[in-house]
């Protein structure tokens, strides 16, 4: 496929209505938004499941919907491979029957189908689920089951609706990396549909802000930061993304990011590669005196912003990139916190993830 999906979606219903319109490159882009933003409205109008009232969507050139030309391919017309939230299996399959009937439903011989889907199931860490049924699988293992029945499909859009939602805390890194390998394998429009801004910015490059019905804003991580568009995107730019380079330190790894050197988990990335990183506000601890503690990660500066949110604080240290923390109202007062105070930010090795950059 060449091009990527050019989309005008307006759908009005019970009360709610969905005018977005918005442009998808090859590659992966995230839909981001809160719950109530038209997310689940989006998948199903995309998907062909929910009829545009206006509008328009193309993908490649091609021409999926026009409300003004009276043009409406069926769901099986378009070139779409979707994992439901939900994952949507058929009880009475095998995981790998579920995983190749994607690419039955498009004519593919059961063998070749039944190969398709064993490769994508291994590339997803599932290959072990083959012959289980839905009812043996968890969450998290039905979802990846349900990725693989979509890519089996080779699609030339994947819809992702909130594909880690059902991973449990300690599954979700692993799944979050096995699935950016996996979107980087995929050369077609990958849409990622979520309203976590940690699965946002690490497993897409652009993403596209939803809020009530509305695109708000469109960008790279980088502009979502510099200017946001709501309140709601200033609240999620807070979550800290460093861009750097892995370099070693003696036993250790060390992720330089302008001006900050972090000691980090480099899990599979060798030394010498650009790696992100997020580390969440909530993962550095502020103390005013330079902490006695085994911690790798100890980054003296100064306050540069509070800000006050109910009975939560977020602190922004003048480091280079600059670093935000979250604490408590109680924690503010203790420390005695204002703009100008100095500060070290202590951030366990732990805290920060790391993903190819």
């Amino acid at each position: 496929m060449t091009g990527g999906l050019e989309a005008r979606i307006a759908v009005a219903r019970g009360g709610f209505a969905l005018d977005a319109e918005f442009s998808a490159p090859p590659g992966t882009t995230a839909v981001l938004g809160p719950n109530g933003a038209g997310k689940s409205t989006l998948v199903a109008a995309l998907a062909g499941l929910e009829p545009l009232d206006a509008g328009r969507v193309s993908v490649g050139g091609r021409v999926w919907e026009d409300v003004g030309a009276g043009v409406r391919l069926r769901p099986g017309e378009r070139r779409i491979g979707v994992a439901f939230q939900d994952a949507r299996l058929f009880p009475a399959l095998s995981a790998l029957d579920n995983a190749a009937y994607g690419p039955r439903a498009r004519g593919m011989p059961r063998a070749q189908a039944r190969g398709s889907a064993r490769a994508w199931l291994e590339k997803l860490d599932a290959q072990h689920l083959s012959d289980r049924r839905p009812a043996a699988l968890s969450g998290g293992e039905a979802q990846r089951v349900a990725l693989a029945r979509a890519l089996a499909a080779e699609p030339d859009v994947l819809l992702l609706d909130e594909p880690l939602s059902a991973q449990d805390v300690a599954a979700r890194s692993a799944a979050r990396r096995a699935l950016a390998a996996t979107l980087g394998d995929f050369t077609g429009v990958a849409l990622l549909v979520t309203h976590d801004p940690i699965e946002a910015l690490t497993l897409a490059r652009r993403v596209v802000v939803l809020e009530a019905g509305r695109v708000v804003q469109a960008g790279d991580a980088d502009a979502l930061r510099r200017r946001p568009a709501s309140p709601w995107v200033a609240e999620l730019a807070g979550v800290n993304l460093l861009r750097g380079r892995l370099v070693p330190a003696g036993r250790e790894t060390i992720l330089e990011s302008g001006g900050l050197r972090l000691a980090v988990l480099p899990g599979d990335l060798p030394v010498g590669t650009e790696a992100e990183a997020i580390v969440p506000p909530r993962g550095i601890v502020l103390s005013t005196d330079r902490p006695r503690s085994s911690a790798r990660n100890v980054i003296p500066g100064r306050v540069s912003a509070i800000d006050l949110r109910g009975d939560r604080v977020r602190v922004t240290l003048d480091t280079r990139p600059p670093l935000t923390a979250e604490i408590t109202a109680e924690s503010l007062a203790e420390m005695a916190l204002a703009e100008g105070t100095p500060i070290h930010a202590v951030i366990k090795v732990t805290e920060i993830e790391v993903f190819p950059g």
